[in-house]
């Protein structure tokens, strides 16, 4: 345990950070989950989309690995709608 009173509260701070970056994770791979289980339907890819934004907007995604996602998604839905 720290010591330091800034060590004690850098430990509070990194723990709600944590615990948030955790919760917006599991929402990203739930919506990607429910993209493919709707078959990659054009609503659930969007929305998926518009998380994909927001993480990368607030941080918790690097750009690159946003970009990526997207890209892999917007594939599989072309491709379904190909085939449909």
């Amino acid at each position: 345990m720290p010591i330091l009173k800034s060590s004690i509260k850098s430990v509070r701070k990194i723990e709600k950070r944590r615990e948030k970056n955790d919760y917006f994770r599991n929402a990203l791979k739930k919506a990607l989950d429910f993209a493919k289980k709707s078959n990659y339907s054009d609503d659930k890819v969007k929305e998926a989309i518009k998380l994909i934004d927001k993480l990368e907007a607030k941080g918790i995604l690097h750009k690159n690995n946003a970009a990526r996602k997207k890209s892999s998604l917007m594939k599989k839905l072309n491709s379904a709608e190909k085939s449909s």
